[in-house]
């Protein structure tokens, strides 16, 4: 089991009453939250290893450098040595070296990897897991790696986590129109505010589908631009073509990495808390309470031990 743990405390924090708050009024409701959220994809799919993914950059300068725009409206310090400083509200900052603190408190595996997201993480250990995975997140871009064959899906919490969907490559299929596999395609071709791609300018998702549907890929596409005797109707043909400098490096920026040298901790889900005492004093100075006990007890209780 992957997880976003970002896309995870993120939505801890926005879901989660900040009226749960430690003894000196720190809050602590991302912390808690995505305790119990560990709880409860632990509890519900007994994985064997669980790893929590990590942005050690969230805004890598490759994928600038080829799109300027990328994430771009989420920067709130420039800075020319070491990642660009996100707009995060200031009482979930507080709470993400609390969370670091408890993660190695239990012994549960934080890997990340310098100059890469979590999502290019998770893509490398789902592509060379050698088991099944199940990738935890609320990002889309991820479905890009649902592979039946390999036996890797995604929990998708968009909706929450109680309600999160299983996402297969028939999901895929019958959500969007396309397979999974083009799903990077898709989403280069219709864009994606929140990440500050654009897109093609008049593709949406209904005409990006149809568009793979014919096509295949976005190599098939732009060779097809260039091929006047391509089956290619002229609104789409002037659309992409007005794009080639957009479509020559946006693959790039939406392809997750498969391939990161990542050195990896133990990522075997323990059976408990690794340093007991300093997770009991974490707990008593955050106010953690009943989110590390499930969570031990879940642990115990998955594990058999």
């Amino acid at each position: 089991m992957l997880l976003d743990t970002a896309s995870l405390y993120f939505r801890a924090y926005f879901g989660v009453p900040d009226s749960m708050r430690a003894p000196d009024g720190t809050p602590v409701n991302a912390v808690r939250g995505l305790l119990d959220y560990i709880s409860r994809l632990v509890e519900e799919y007994s994985p064997t290893h669980l790893v929590c993914c990590w942005d050690n950059d969230w805004r890598p300068q490759w994928r600038v450098d080829l799109i300027p725009s990328y994430k771009g409206h989420r920067v709130v310090e420039e800075r020319d040595l070491g990642p660009d400083v996100e707009e995060v509200p200031d009482p979930l900052q507080v709470q993400v070296p609390v969370i670091r603190d408890v993660l190695a408190a239990y012994g549960i595996a934080v890997v990340g990897a310098d100059g890469y997201e979590a999502d290019d993480v998770i893509g490398t250990l789902a592509t060379g897991a050698g088991m099944p995975v199940d990738i935890v997140t609320g990002d889309r871009d991820l479905f890009q790696l649902v592979d039946d064959a390999a036996g890797v899906r995604v929990l998708y919490v968009g909706r929450g986590v109680s309600r999160h969907d299983r996402v297969d490559e028939a999901w895929v299929r019958e959500k969007y129109a396309v397979e999974a596999r083009q799903y990077a395609d898709f989403a280069t071709l219709r864009g994606d505010a929140s990440d500050g791609l654009p897109g093609v300018k008049g593709v949406g998702e209904k005409t990006a589908a149809t568009l793979l549907q014919r096509f295949a890929d976005i190599p098939a596409l732009v060779a097809a631009v260039d091929d006047p005797t391509s089956d290619l109707a002229p609104g789409p043909r002037a659309k992409l073509r007005d794009a080639e400098a957009y479509l020559a490096v946006a693959p790039t920026v939406v392809a997750v990495a498969r391939d990161i040298d990542l050195g990896l901790p133990d990522t075997a889900l323990p059976a408990g808390p690794l340093h007991p005492d300093v997770l009991d004093g974490l707990v008593a100075q955050w106010g953690l309470g009943t989110s590390t006990t499930r969570l031990s007890e879940t642990l115990a209780r998955v594990t058999g031990i």
